[in-house]
């Protein structure tokens, strides 16, 4: 690349988790440079948390909008900006930014409703501007060499996906106790209809579409909630049915006492099984129907796909931060391809963009209905 792109910030200011691991990602590779930014809705926090960051004054915002106006109109403005905010606002920010002609970089879900989905996936298109979305674990090298397995038919028909995402943290209410993350997530107005389902399950949803190549045609929901008085779900699970005869299941809890992280999925055709630990990324286990099973490991195969979301040599972990920061490349070498008129590597168009994330709201309004439908099979 020929110079760092210019990059701004909604949200992640002083407390918040993911920014900072957005601003992480984004500097890994050196294709940004952080230079404006709308960090908080409050001006007091938003100014304190631009200057931690080092920026300059006359480009810290207190509202998103005077920020999509200011920099469009700057010789020097952002090329692209980074929405990390409660899931209500990505809609009305990513319709600001784009409308000023500005690529997109937002966090999932894409927005709280699968209408306002579709409306920025129009928007995007017509403005003709790159809009991806943070779905991390598809940048993991071994996520990538499993989609390009099952695609070249190693595992022949896929007949069962298995995908369950576990986490424990919101085992008890400590939204009540004042943690700022629990606090939206698990408030409607903020979060959208769907807690657990949004915040973790589109991702389940996601990784099992990457990796397979294909999306569910009907699903059976159960739409759950454990801790008393907690507004939104945080426990689901659907029966899952394929248009190729396949079945499979997913799972996403956030009361899974003594689960961290547990993103796991497993794909089972008809010549060979594949399993995928998130908590253990560097490596994938391959095994042949009736043969001996495989741990293949980042830095050892053979795959163009894997390579290219490759930084360091085999036996160096790679994990969360970096595959994150694969997701920021690919966007980065979207963008400099449209503005020098010339391809993006094949490699990179493995980025999530927002057809992935109105995927993912119709998987979400899919689960709902049926929950609604005391778990009847829906349409996705």
């Amino acid at each position: 690349m020929n110079r760092r792109l210019r990059m701004g910030m909604v949200g992640g200011g002083q407390g918040a988790f993911i920014g900072a691991v957005h601003r992480l990602a984004a500097r890994l590779d050196d294709c940004y440079e952080l230079v404006a930014g709308a960090l908080s809705s409050d001006p007091t926090r938003a100014a304190a948390s631009a200057a931690e960051l080092r920026l300059d004054p006359t480009r810290s915002y207190g509202d998103y909008r005077d920020m999509a106006r200011a920099e469009a109109a700057r010789a020097d403005g952002i090329d692209v900006v980074a929405i990390v905010t409660p899931n209500h606002l990505h809609a009305p920010v990513a319709t600001a930014f784009l409308e000023a002609g500005i690529h997109v970089i937002c966090d999932k879900p894409l927005a709280v409703s699968l209408a306002e989905g579709q409306a920025l996936a129009a928007l995007a298109r017509r403005k003709q501007r790159l809009f991806a979305l943070t779905h991390t674990y598809s940048g993991y090298p071994m996520v990538r060499h499993a989609r390009e397995l099952i695609a070249r038919g190693e595992l022949g028909d896929i007949r069962y996906v298995h995908v369950e995402y576990l986490q424990d943290w919101l085992a008890s209410p400590v939204e009540q106790s004042g943690n700022k993350q629990a606090g939206w997530r698990t408030d409607p107005a903020l979060a959208g209809p769907a807690g657990c389902l949004g915040d973790i399950g589109t991702h389940a949803w996601q990784l099992a579409a990457f990796v397979t190549g294909l999306t569910p045609s009907e699903l059976a929901a159960d739409v759950h909630t454990f801790v008393p008085g907690r507004r939104v779900d945080d426990h689901v699970q659907a029966m899952l049915r394929y248009a190729n005869g396949a079945r499979g299941l997913l799972v996403a809890s956030q009361i899974a006492s003594g689960e961290e992280n547990a993103l796991n999925l497993r794909v089972h055709g008809t010549r060979a099984g594949l399993r995928f630990s998130q908590e253990s990324p560097n490596e994938l286990w391959f095994t042949p129907q009736g043969g001996e099973t495989t741990r293949l490991t980042r830095g050892r195969i053979d795959s163009p796909a894997a390579a290219h979301a490759t930084r360091i040599p085999p036996g160096h972990p790679e994990g969360y931060l970096e595959a994150f920061a694969q997701l920021y490349r690919d966007a980065a070498l979207q963008i400099v391809a449209q503005q020098t008129n010339t391809p993006a590597p094949p490699e990179s168009l493995m980025l999530t963009t927002v057809d992935d994330g109105v995927a993912g709201l119709r998987f979400i309004e899919a689960m709902l209905e049926s929950q609604a439908r005391q778990g009847a099979w829906v349409g996705v």
